[in-house]
């Protein structure tokens, strides 16, 4: 065993961690039968529900979660209800959308002065502008369990109507994991005087809030998780983790450190192909020394924001192209071990639904479930969280594989780098966009930014 590999375990055995039992976990398949989870938690919460998400859109998935939301607090009127989404995503509409159209904050402001503010739904400004970073936090506590979920609030997450966005869905029952990320928004978050209610009948500008902000920013890349916890290795545990920003990032740090303690096999899903430098030198040094690898990532047709060729094309209709470019460099790269078997490259299709999975699996041991994409965005300006579960005696293994499984049966196996299509491929305004991009070097910005 490498140096490298001991001193990554050794970090990761003293990681002081909350204890789990096996029949407090549990894992859902679908879309659907998350959406089911979330009204029956909704319904049966006592005492708090806290969601963190991206977003809760102003359609009739989300209007359903928010009505029923405000159902459960006339139920039960000392319920304590949260919502955390991002400040600038909830002020305007859908990327390539009308911007004429009313923003989630206004219907928030409608729903609240019809039903009161008994539902607390709150914006957190990660950054200025959007651009620059937003409210990634993932995260939905109904009392003393925790729903972990990469998935927002809308038609297309909840499989409403006939299309859905693949996520992943786990339901975990610690009082102690449940306090401590409950705790984390209340004392690091919507304490601060730059998180502001998007329900209000008015709601500040960033330049009225620009000192708080400041504030905000800072305390948040030095924030953590609290709890007692133990120092376990021989049991399974659970580790919350949050992290912002490129440098002292406690959650990066930790997905690293799982990827250099690898030594058999390690899975891999992220929606999109954009690795971080630092993540790609791992990947390589992994396969160096003869890890497994399998890598599950979208096929282009299943990105968020993939345009059907019979569609007006719009420039951001280019960055699904964009990433399979860097599947396709990344495939001839490492073509040996694609062609030894070592390296296995899964792409994800259903028909017109997308992929949103996200997390690491290693040695069936170490699983991270994250909302983190596993991009530069995601590496330096987003603020993530995610869950570590170690499980040394593999206690979850049966639904790990069950997991794994209903993930794959939707995807075809790349063995050459020829399978994956070229720019030569691609329609004539794509090319000429990716061209164009190359030409004037700004491909590396944008690939910075998402």
């Amino acid at each position: 065993m490498s140096s490298r590999i001991k001193k990554s375990l050794s970090f990761l055995n003293n990681l002081n961690k909350i204890p789990l039992s096996a029949q407090s976990v549990d894992c859902l398949f679908s879309s659907r039968s998350f959406k089911a989870e979330l009204l029956t938690q909704i319904a049966n919460a006592k005492h708090r529900i806290y969601l963190a998400a991206l977003y809760l859109e102003a359609d009739e998935a989300g209007k359903e979660i928010l009505m029923a939301l405000y159902q459960a607090k006339k139920q039960i009127p000392t319920l304590d209800i949260v919502v955390c989404v991002d400040f600038h995503r909830a002020q305007r509409g859908l990327i390539g959308h009308n911007k004429s159209i009313e923003s989630n904050a206004t219907w928030y402001q409608e729903v609240g002065k019809a039903q009161g503010l008994g539902v607390k739904i709150m914006g957190l400004p990660v950054k200025r502008k959007e651009l620059f970073g937003v409210q990634h936090l993932k995260g939905f506590i109904f009392d003393n369990r925790v729903l972990y979920s990469g998935a927002s609030f809308n038609n297309i997450y909840l499989h409403h109507c006939e299309r859905y966005r693949y996520d992943r869905y786990w339901l975990i029952h610690n009082q102690e994991l449940a306090d401590s990320m409950v705790n984390f928004l209340k004392d690091e978050i919507i304490s601060s005087d730059a998180v502001v209610a998007l329900n209000a009948q008015f709601i500040p500008k960033m330049s009225d809030f620009k000192v708080a902000h400041k504030q905000l920013a800072k305390n948040l890349k030095q924030a953590s998780y609290q709890y007692q916890g133990q120092n376990l290795s021989d049991s399974l545990s659970i580790v919350p983790l949050s992290g912002l920003g490129a440098r002292h990032n406690k959650l990066n740090n930790c997905i690293r450190k799982i990827l250099q303690s690898a030594q058999n096999e390690t899975v891999i899903f992220t929606p999109y192909f954009n690795l971080p430098r630092a993540l790609s030198r791992d990947i390589s040094a992994l396969l160096k020394r003869g890890v497994n690898l399998r890598i599950v990532v979208g096929d282009k047709t299943a990105n968020d924001f993939y345009i059907p060729e019979d569609k007006p094309f719009k420039t951001i209709g280019g960055l699904p192209y964009l990433y399979e470019s860097n599947l396709k460099q990344f495939a001839e790269k490492h073509q040996q071990s694609l062609q030894s078997g070592q390296l296995k490259l899964h792409l994800w299709k259903d028909g017109a639904n997308s992929f949103h999975l996200k997390g690491i699996y290693v040695d069936n041991r170490f699983v991270m479930l994250t909302g983190h994409n596993l991009n530069p965005r995601a590496w330096r300006l987003d603020i993530e969280n995610g869950l570590l579960i170690d499980d040394p005696k593999q206690d979850l293994k049966g639904l790990l594989d069950q997991e794994l499984s209903e993930i794959l049966k939707n995807t075809r196996e790349i063995t050459t780098p020829e399978q994956i299509e070229g720019i030569d491929n691609y329609p004539e305004q794509v090319k000429k966009l990716l061209l164009r991009m190359r030409r004037i070097k700004v491909d590396r910005l944008v690939k910075g930014l998402i």
